[in-house]
C-alpha cells in the first residue's frame, strides 16, 4: 500500500497521547499542516513564534499525562524553538518535534533551511532521528516516543523530508507497529535495606524532593510523617509536597533558603534524595551541606556522586523506590522523635512571612499578594512562573498544594516561559484555573503569544508584576556594584499593548485593591478571555534566595578578589 508521508507521520501521532501540536506552517510542512487539518483527534496550532510553541508542549507534558509536540520547519523553525527545547532537555520533560527536512531526491545544494538540524540538536535532545523511507515512519515516531518519555524524559527529534511528506512510497505494514513497553530497572533489595537501616538509625533526618517524585506525593507523606522529617523541595518541584504539610519547610535547605528550611536542615543527618541532581538553584548555588549519610534515589544513574557522593544510591523509579524503603521502615518500626520539628516549622514559617507581611511600603506588599491570591485560587489551580525575582517570591511565599501544579523553566533558566506555557497548561487543563507569575522582562520576550491564547479562547490570567526593571538582576548590580547596567527599561504601555492583543487589563497599585482585581480576573477568564494585571509590586525587599546566593558566591571567591570587589563596592557607596 502506497501513502504520503505526511499521511504516515499523522497516523502515528494519533496513536499517541496527543491533543495538541504547536508550530507554525511552511513550505517543507505544508502537507503535514494539511493532514492535521483533517484529523480527528490531533488539533495543529498556530503561534506567533515557535519558542512559544515549544514551551506550550513543555507545560503540556508537566501538567498532563499528554506528550507535548511541536510541528516545525526545519532551520529557522528549529532555531528559534530551541530555547524551549533546551528547557524542556535540562528540566527533564518529554517532548516530540516533528520537523520537515529539505528535499532529498533533487540533487540540489544550497535549498533555503538547509542546515544539518541533527548536528545543532546533537547537544540539547535525548536523539535525532532522520526518516529516509515512507516504511520508518511510524515504528520511527513510536520509537521517538517511547526514548522521550523512558527513563529520565526528555525531547526527541524527528525529521521528515518534504519530498517525503508530499509524495507517495511504500508504507509498509504500519498499522501492526505497536509502542514499545516502558522497562525500568528493578530496585535492588540489598540497597532498599541499607538506606532503610540509615533512616531508621538516624536521630534528625531529612527529605530533599525534585520533580523526579512528582508521582510519589503520597509515599514522600508516609515517610515524612513516619520519621517526623522535614522536607524541603527544589524549585522544579515545589508542589511534590503539599506546602500546607507541618513538615514542609520550603525550597532549598542551605542559607538561600527560607529560616524555616535552614534552621530545619542544620542537625540534619542523614539525607533521603529523591528525583533531584542536587542543581545550582535548589542548593543555592552550592551552599548547601549534605551530610555524609546522602540516601539518593533517582531513575537516571548519571546524576549520582556529581555535587554530593552518595552512601547509598538508588537507580530507579521514584514512587517504586520509595514505596519499598515505607515498607521496610515499617517492619522495622524507627523509634519516636522529635515531636518539636513541626513546632519549629511553624514558628520559623510564620515568623519569615510575618517580616515580609510589615514591610512599609506604597506599593503591593509580596506576601499580601499571594495570601490573597492563594485564598481565592483553587486548590487544584496551576501556578505557572518565569525566570526572574518574581519566580523567588514565589516559591518563597505561595503556599502549592498539589503535585504538578507549579511550573517553572529551571535548570535552562530560561526568560520568556510563563506566558506561553500558561497557555499549554490551560489547554491540557481546561477544567482547572491556571495563573501566571511573571516580570516585566519575561513578559516583554513572549507577551505575543497572549493573541494566540485571545484567538483560541485560553483563559488565563497574568499577574504582572512590573518595576520597569530586570530585577534579580538589578538587585545583585546594586549590591555588587553600586550601580545598575543594561537592567532598566523604558516604559510599557500594558494598557494599549493587552488591547492590541485580545485580552482583558487591570491593576492592582495597592494591598486593598488585590481581592477585587483578582477575583474579577478569574471570573473573565472563566469566560475564555486572557487577562493582564499590572501589580505594581514591591521589590525593595531581597528574597532570602537572592540574598543567600550573593553571599554564597562572594564567599568562594578567592581572597584577593574578595577584597578587591569589596573595596569597590565601598568606594562606589561613598563617592555615588
Amino acid at each position: 500500500m502506497k501513502k504520503t508521508g505526511a499521511s504516515l507521520a499523522v497516523y502515528a501521532l494519533e496513536q499517541l497521547p496527543i491533543r495538541y501540536t504547536f508550530g507554525i506552517p511552511g513550505v517543507h510542512n505544508t502537507e503535514l499542516y494539511d493532514e492535521l487539518g483533517r484529523s480527528r483527534k490531533i488539533r495543529p496550532l498556530l503561534v506567533t513564534h515557535e519558542c512559544g510553541g515549544a514551551f506550550m508542549a513543555d507545560a503540556i507534558s508537566r501538567t498532563s499525562d499528554d506528550i507535548g509536540t511541536l510541528a516545525i520547519v526545519p532551520g529557522a523553525g528549529m532555531t528559534n524553538a530551541l530555547s524551549g527545547i533546551g528547557e524542556a532537555f535540562l528540566d527533564g520533560i518529554p517532548m516530540l518535534i516533528i520537523s520537515g527536512g529539505i528535499r532529498r531526491d533533487t540533487g540540489r545544494s544550497f535549498q533555503i533551511h538547509d542546515v544539518d538540524q541533527h548536528r545543532i540538536l546533537s547537544g540539547i535532545t535525548k536523539r535525532t532521528f532522520l526518516i529516509k523511507d515512507h516504511e520508518e515512519i511510524v515504528p520511527t515516531i513510536f520509537e521517538a516516543y517511547h526514548v522521550a518519555i523512558s527513563g529520565e524524559p526528555g525531547p526527541v527529534f524527528v525529521e521528515i523530508s518534504a519530498n517525503i511528506q508530499l509524495f507517495e512510497g511504500e508504507a509498509g505494514d504500519y498499522e501492526s507497529c505497536k509502542l514499545l513497553p516502558i522497562d525500568s530497572a528493578p530496585v535492588d533489595n540489598s540497597l532498599i535495606a541499607m538506606a532503610s537501616d540509615l533512616l531508621a538509625r538516624s536521630t534528625h533526618p531529612g527529605i530533599f524532593a525534585g520533580w523526579g517524585a512528582r508521582y510519589a506525593t503520597d509515599q514522600l507523606i508516609e515517610i515524612a510523617e513516619l520519621l517526623e522529617a522535614p522536607v524541603s523541595t527544589t524549585l522544579q518541584g515545589l508542589s511534590v509536597f503539599p506546602g500546607s504539610h507541618p513538615l514542609f519547610a520550603g525550597m532549598g535547605f542551605g542559607p538561600a533558603a527560607v529560616p524555616a528550611a535552614e534552621n530545619a536542615f542544620k542537625k540534619c543527618d542523614c539525607l533521603l534524595a529523591v528525583g533531584t541532581r542536587f542543581g545550582e538553584i535548589p542548593t543555592g548555588s552550592f551552599g548547601v551541606h549534605v551530610p555524609t549519610n546522602l540516601v539518593h534515589i533517582d531513575i537516571n544513574p548519571a546524576v549520582f556522586d556529581k555535587n554530593y557522593p552518595a552512601m547509598v544510591a538508588i537507580e530507579g523509579d521514584a514512587r517504586e523506590g520509595l514505596a519499598r524503603i515505607l515498607e521496610a521502615l515499617k517492619e522495622i518500626n524507627p523509634a519516636p522523635r522529635r515531636e518539636s520539628i513541626r513546632k519549629q516549622i511553624a514558628a520559623d514559617r510564620e515568623s519569615y512571612l510575618n517580616e515580609w507581611r510589615k514591610l512599609k511600603t506604597d506599593r503591593v506588599n509580596p506576601a499580601m499578594f499571594f495570601d490573597v491570591l492563594r485564598a481565592r485560587l483553587s486548590e487544584d489551580a496551576i501556578v505557572a512562573v518565569d525566570d526572574g525575582n518574581h519566580t523567588y517570591l514565589a516559591a518563597e511565599l505561595f503556599t502549592s498544594l498539589m503535585s504538578r501544579r507549579f511550573i517553572s523553566p529551571t535548570d535552562f533558566n530560561c526568560m520568556g516561559y510563563c506566558i506561553p506555557a500558561a497557555i499549554g497548561a490551560k489547554l491540557a487543563n481546561p477544567d482547572k484555573q491556571v495563573i501566571g507569575i511573571v516580570g516585566d522582562g519575561s513578559f516583554m520576550m513572549t507577551c505575543m503569544e497572549i493573541m494566540t491564547a485571545a484567538r483560541e479562547k485560553v483563559g488565563v490570567v497574568y499577574f504582572l508584576f512590573s518595576d520597569g526593571e530586570l530585577s534579580q538582576i538589578s538587585q545583585g548590580q546594586e549590591r555588587t556594584y553600586r550601580r545598575k547596567t543594561c537592567t532598566v527599561f523604558g516604559e510599557l504601555k500594558l494598557e494599549g499593548l493587552a488591547f492590541t492583543l485580545g485580552a482583558g487589563y487591570k491593576e492592582i497599585n495597592k494591598d486593598e485593591e488585590a481581592g477585587s482585581v483578582i477575583e474579577n480576573s478569574l471570573e473573565l477568564a472563566a469566560s475564555g478571555i486572557p487577562v493582564i494585571v499590572n501589580v505594581r509590586i514591591e521589590y525593595e525587599k531581597a528574597t532570602r534566595f537572592t540574598s543567600g546566593v550573593v553571599k554564597n558566591v562572594f564567599k568562594k571567591f578567592p581572597t584577593k578578589d574578595k577584597v578587591r570587589f569589596a573595596t569597590r563596592s565601598a568606594k562606589r557607596k561613598i563617592t555615588g
